[in-house]
């Protein structure tokens, strides 16, 4: 692989200023994913008030971002591989920012439908592109906790847009306030598009293209010091003057359906499956957990009754939020130890049990330690999930893929993922009409065990080929020791 000697010695490198910028900027992107997931849940219930919208109006609106969230991850991430990432990375947060003012503005609810989509076009494509940047400019030893921490700032995004919705609704308590709600995220959005316009190509990326010259001087400003393209017959590597391998050929190019061909056949399994199945659980379930909560233990009395149960499942919500953070914490701090397989495969399983058990309350008596097991199922499920799977599908891409696919490969595993979060948002409130919630719950469990066993079935060949491909020091990054 002609990338391969740029990411050993990216791997070598220490972590400095140039790492943590792009790092964050990747990061914030994600945020921002977060914080328009949670923030349209807020505002819903006011454009039901103020435009009188039907429920399919209603579903279409809760809905349609995720959908066009899956357009993005499947276009922009093979786009990246002939683009780079550097010009994929503005264009993704440019769409974000021009749809969310749109969307503010939106005449109506067909036009805020259709903004909307291509809002979430954008916010789909930041997915394959940030993970595929971060891993190609990380020390190898760094790689699974930068990850698991980037795409952590989707919890504190969660966070922030109910803490954004709160504020909105106690200084602007009427239904047109939504769209301040919506057009809250513009103002972060701006300034990291424009501070996104001084991050460096990524070098891997760069390496796999064949263009060496350009990928020696971005190394160059990651390491601080020179970096030499020569052709590898000429000079031999040494620890005081690095160089890059140069290859010969053609600038390699992705064949169609070139991930489900032997090569990536399995590892393609291995990442997209399971996030099909923990976006149905996420999405599914974290859409409807403010009224589940608000249900349970929170009452309001306010005049506007509509206001009052929007306030008041936004605060239970938010409460459920710090588990998500939690969960990524403790991936970052376990993804070493105990590697992406091993997290993912445990996570799965305590969603599965976590959801059998929220679903089970609703079969017997209300009490007080019904609701403490509702409380703690709940928990339960954020924790783990967020410590599991939400990271480690995230990340498990990266490890599966070299370069010149890394970026069609993580897009097609983020849009399997969108695809699960948008049957989890439209089937969920179908299902708990015709089955109830125990059954509804149940079916979602189920989807989680079958990701946990795909995850444990293709284990081995995702480490075999990844060591094959590149002597980086990440076999422990997919957690199989042997």
């Amino acid at each position: 692989m002609r990338e391969r000697a740029a990411l050993r010695f990216l791997d070598r490198l220490r972590f400095g200023p140039l790492h943590r910028r792009v790092w964050w900027l990747s990061a914030m992107g994600i945020m921002l994913d977060g914080f328009d997931f949670f923030i349209v849940g807020v505002a819903v219930p006011l454009i039901v008030a103020e435009w009188g919208i039907t429920p399919l109006e209603t579903g279409l609106l809760t809905s349609v971002a995720v959908v066009g969230a899956i357009f993005g991850a499947a276009i922009m991430g093979p786009l990246s591989d002939r683009i780079g990432r550097k010009l994929a990375f503005r264009i993704d947060l440019g769409m974000f920012v021009v749809f969310a003012v749109a969307s503010a503005f939106a005449p109506d609810i067909w036009w805020l439908i259709a903004f909307r989509f291509l809002l979430g076009v954008g916010i789909g494509a930041d997915y394959p592109i940030a993970a595929s940047y971060v891993a190609e400019i990380s020390p190898g030893r760094m790689r699974p906790r930068l990850l698991i921490g980037a795409f952590s700032f989707q919890a504190v995004g969660q966070l922030l847009g109910a803490l954004v919705g709160l504020v909105v609704l106690t200084f602007d308590p009427h239904p047109e306030a939504w769209r301040w709600m919506l057009a809250a995220g513009v103002v972060p959005a701006v300034i990291i598009v424009v501070l996104r316009r001084g991050v460096p190509e990524s070098p891997i990326w760069l390496a796999s293209q064949a263009r060496y010259l350009e990928a020696a001087a971005v190394m160059s400003r990651f390491a601080g010091r020179q970096v030499v393209e020569t052709e590898i017959r000429d000079v031999s590597p040494s620890a005081d003057h690095p160089v890059l391998v140069r290859a010969t050929g053609v600038v390699p190019t992705v064949r169609k359906r070139a991930l489900f061909a032997g090569e990536y056949r399995k590892a393609t399994a291995l990442t997209t499956v399971p996030w099909f199945f923990m976006d149905i659980a996420t999405y599914g379930v974290g859409v409807f957990t403010p009224t589940i909560i608000a249900a349970l233990a929170l009452s309001s009395s306010a005049s506007s009754p509509f206001i009052a149960d929007d306030i008041t499942s936004t605060e239970g919500a938010a409460v459920l939020d710090l588990f998500l953070i939690v969960g990524f914490a403790a991936a970052i701090l376990l993804v070493r130890r105990l590697g992406l397989i091993l997290m993912q495969s445990v996570g799965f399983v305590v969603m599965a049990v976590a959801l059998v058990a929220l679903g089970s309350t609703q079969l017997v008596a209300p009490s007080p330690a019904q609701v403490a097991v509702i409380f703690l199922a709940f928990a339960a499920f954020n924790l783990f999930m967020n410590g599991g799977p939400n990271a480690t599908t995230f990340a498990m891409p990266t490890a599966a893929f070299p370069a010149e696919v890394r970026g069609a490969g993580a897009g097609f595993a983020a849009a399997a993922g969108k695809a699960g979060a948008a049957v989890g948002t439209f089937f969920f409130p179908i299902l708990q009409a015709e089955l109830g919630l125990f059954a509804t719950l149940s079916i979602i469990a189920g989807g989680c065990l079958l990701a946990a066993t795909v995850t444990i079935l293709f284990r081995h060949q995702v480490r075999r080929e990844r060591v094959i491909r590149d002597a980086a020091g990440d076999a422990d990054l997919v957690g199989v020791t042997g």
